[in-house]
């Protein structure tokens, strides 16, 4: 009986320790930790910054609809640490991305972060792909909601006729994102092209193809 419980209080110390893993950000240790992106001191996040604000803790860069001219035919405004520096160790952050009829955001991955999206304007087509590889996907419109898992493959695409737009959050503050296609035929130093042939089963001549097309 005493082994028992030896071995439930070593499983419960293991499960609390890992429990902070599983966050989305480390717990702050502070109220505020305005980032001070000027500072030398490189550290897992930003350093706290000794003079701030109320203009620290407020943005207003998602007003303005974001620029949709380009391949993709959308555009993501983000207002993370890098560009509000107010949200450091708060483990939150957003985005607004836009969409030109037609338009996508590309399939691609948050490691550090779930999403979480509203429909400001339009009709989007939304899914996300398990690690089983199962595709969940949703037609959704102005008032509604969708949800992708932290670290998984998802994508955006405008079937409607006209833009479209969302508010997305996340709950790190700085989410990371992966674009699947610009990761891996854009890298630098590139990633080999017979490496890439054999993953999609291509020739190497396809290949540089699609490189030329991220340049």
């Amino acid at each position: 009986m005493a082994r028992l419980h030896l071995t439930v209080l070593c499983a419960a110390v293991l499960l609390a320790l890992a429990a902070p893993s599983l966050a989305g950000d480390p717990d702050m240790l502070q109220d505020v930790c305005v980032a001070d992106m000027a500072s030398p001191v490189k550290l897992n996040g930003f350093p706290c910054k000794a003079n701030i604000t109320a203009d620290d803790f407020f943005f207003a860069g998602l007003k303005k609809a974001g620029n949709t001219n380009n391949a993709a035919g959308s555009m993501v405004t983000a207002a993370n640490v890098m560009s509000f520096p107010g949200v450091n160790t708060l483990g939150v952050s957003m985005a607004r991305i836009d969409y030109a009829p037609g338009g996508q955001n590309p399939p691609h991955t948050h490691p550090r972060a779930t999403e979480i999206i509203f429909v400001t304007e339009g009709t989007l087509e939304v899914g996300f792909i398990t690690t089983a590889n199962k595709l969940f996907t949703k037609t959704i419109n102005v008032g509604e909601v969708f949800v992708f898992p932290r670290g998984l493959v998802h994508f955006q695409q405008n079937r409607g006729y006209g833009p479209a737009s969302v508010i997305a959050a996340f709950n790190s503050q700085l989410q990371g994102t992966q674009a699947i296609a610009t990761t891996l035929f854009a890298a630098a130093p590139p990633v080999p092209t017979d490496v890439l042939a054999k993953a999609f089963r291509i020739d190497n001549g396809q290949v540089d193809a699609i490189k030329a097309k991220f340049k």
